[in-house]
């Protein structure tokens, strides 16, 4: 879907919330240039398996060696024809490349600079090293989680910071500083942290201890356990259902159709939650979890069955709705992977094609930015680009 063909991306980060915020703008039609480093100095830089962030779908790809003068003002010169630059550096790094915003903006004044970071750009913890685990255990997500065997929070079974913190955020401020420099604005420096990103998630908890002084733990909310009938609970083939009728009509169908009326008064009495909790926990017991998805989930009662990550992929209702699409691989051959998540009508997408280990798109990317032939082989023979 090319609701925003037209835009071009340049793209400095290979991972992390950067590279989800390109693919979420690939996937919309931007496009997208991945600046990688050279073979030869980029050992700290993690290479993406060929198979992750939409297996590149919408990206192209050079090598460059930004350390090195001919390598930075070959960058420069893309940068005169982009729209968006994004990096996800520890802050200050980029400047020292002489990539930074003021850089860049001294080169193409309306450029949209977007720099995605853990902690953010300023603050005493923004030259903390992080990854996910660290953005939620300090933005409260974890402490309001469930426990492990051991009371520890539990560990997080997505990539929450990276991708809903950081990466959509990231997405949606780009897309905004954008509409404003259609409407004759100028360009933005960007400063979207993960850390940010998720305290925006835990706005229902956060707000509420400002507010009240109130805090959320395991057990104290609705969304956290408190109530018996929100929650998961063991089949009688080992197998899960969840149930989460917060509505009291969706509740009173879930206690009547599990022959459990007796509770159908008492959904937010504390004192009846242990009873009802057990009366749920035994009931569900009496069948398999699709003999209870058959006999519930269609019923108004907000019953879902928990599915592995393979029965998500096999998923009726998924392949109803085209979640999935084609790629071909070189050496791997054609796999599925998961279709771009659009806002629209437009559901089944075209295989594409997988880069190989290795291979980059930098003569045709240098080439259409106005490089000679002669410019490409000079900055190949002096090791500025592959």
């Amino acid at each position: 879907m090319a609701l925003l063909s037209g835009y071009k991306v340049l793209d400095l980060a290979s991972v992390g919330p950067a590279a989800r915020a390109s693919r979420i703008l690939a996937d919309y039609g931007m496009d997208i240039i991945k600046v990688a480093p050279v073979s030869a100095k980029g050992a700290k830089q993690i290479e993406p398996v060929f198979h992750a962030y939409g297996a590149g779908r919408g990206t192209r790809q050079i090598r460059v060696d930004l350390k090195s003068p001919e390598g930075r003002r070959a960058v420069e010169r893309l940068v005169e024809g982009v729209d968006v630059v994004i990096e996800s550096y520890r802050p200050g790094v980029a400047h020292r490349l002489g990539v930074g915003y003021e850089d860049l903006r001294a080169i193409n004044p309306r450029i949209v600079y977007c720099s995605t970071s853990g902690y953010g750009q300023d603050g005493p913890w923004s030259q903390w090293a992080g990854h996910d685990i660290n953005y939620v255990a300090v933005s409260g997500y974890l402490a309001c989680s469930g426990r492990d065997a051991e009371g520890r929070p539990a560990m997080p079974g997505a990539t929450v910071g990276d991708s809903a913190g950081g990466g959509m955020q990231a997405a949606l401020a780009v897309i905004a500083a954008l509409l404003h420099v259609a409407k004759g604005g100028e360009g933005r420096h960007l400063d979207v942290s993960i850390t940010d990103g998720m305290l925006n998630l835990m706005s229902l908890y956060i707000d509420r201890f400002l507010a009240t002084g109130e805090e959320t733990h395991p057990g104290s909310d609705v969304l956290t356990g408190r109530y018996a009938w929100y929650g998961v609970y063991t089949c009688a083939d080992g197998r899960y259902v969840s149930i989460g009728p917060v509505e009291g009509h969706f509740f009173k169908n879930l206690c009547r159709l599990l022959e459990l009326e007796q509770y159908s008064a008492s959904q937010y009495d504390d004192a009846k939650q242990d009873e009802m909790r057990a009366a749920f926990a035994q009931r569900f017991l009496t069948k398999e979890r699709d003999a209870w998805v058959a006999a519930l989930a269609g019923q108004d009662t907000c019953l879902a069955p928990v599915l592995s990550i393979a029965e998500v992929a096999a998923s009726p209702h998924l392949r109803a709705r085209r979640s999935f699409m084609r790629a071909r691989h070189a050496e791997r051959g054609s796999f599925e992977q998961l279709a771009p998540v659009l806002a629209g009508g437009e559901r089944q997408q075209p295989e594409h094609q997988v880069r190989t280990a290795g291979t980059t798109d930098t003569e045709t990317v240098l080439a259409a930015a106005g490089f000679s032939t002669d410019e490409i082989a000079e900055l190949r023979r002096c090791g500025a680009v592959e």
